[in-house]
């Protein structure tokens, strides 16, 4: 039997022949979940007021074996204690906020298998009490559509997993990591200094968060697939 792997679905404005306002996960991601063994499953974002329920996301986390945090829009600087916005911050939703920060919380206190991709490495850094730069300097100077080498600090679980000390990665950010949230240690930097990848190997059995979006070239790419299936065999119950 497959595990059920958890994801938070993304508020869209529109999806084609639905008519209507969508909630969504990237196909690419999905089909890596699944590649790797995994049934994934959409969760609807419920945080009325931008504040979720902890113990129903708990309840519904509970049939899970494993959660997926996926990209998305930024995070509302408030959130992270930043005074005031940067003018490049976009697609805030104090909802999505809400509800992705509770899970991240959840599932930290449930110890459940982890993989956070680029928003969901800023969530899981935001819960435990880091900051982001919320803007890297612009156009050229920020990770957008770019695809850059990354080194992997050795004896990673990152490490480990991709078999690799250095990957080519797909990306798209503007933001990162400035300080890190407690019980986080980098484990990937790109040649600029951003922070790429992150652990936590003292709070989850198996937690990995990643700056880039590894289900872009998963397909074809067994450094990036190997996340996945990593990620899916933690989940097996």
């Amino acid at each position: 039997m497959r595990p059920l792997i958890a994801m938070p679905a993304r508020f869209s404005a529109s999806a084609s022949a639905l008519r209507h306002h969508a909630e969504v996960n990237a196909r690419a991601l999905v089909e890596a979940v699944w590649r790797a063994g995994g049934e994934p499953v959409s969760l609807h974002p419920h945080a009325p007021g931008g504040v979720a329920d902890p113990d129903e996301v708990a309840g519904r986390l509970a049939r899970f074996d494993a959660v997926l945090l996926p990209g998305g829009g930024d995070i509302a600087p408030h959130r992270y204690g930043a005074g005031t916005a940067h003018r490049s911050v976009y697609d805030v939703d104090d909802e999505q906020d809400g509800f992705d920060l509770e899970v991240a919380r959840q599932v930290l206190a449930a110890g459940l298998p982890l993989l956070a991709v680029c928003r969901g490495l800023h969530v899981l850094n935001t819960v435990l009490g880091g900051t982001l730069e919320q803007d890297m300097g612009g156009i050229g100077l920020d990770h957008r559509h770019v695809v850059h080498p990354v080194a992997v600090l050795p004896g990673s679980l990152l490490e480990r997993t991709t078999g690799a000390q250095k990957a080519s990665v797909s990306c798209y950010h503007h933001q990162r990591v400035s300080k890190m949230g407690q019980g986080l240690v980098v484990t990937a930097e790109a040649a600029d200094g951003t922070i790429e990848a992150i652990e936590g190997p003292a709070l989850a059995s198996w937690l990995v968060a990643v700056q880039w979006h590894p289900e872009d070239n998963a397909r074809e790419a067994n450094t990036q697939q190997a996340i996945f299936d990593a990620f899916v065999r933690a989940a097996r119950p």
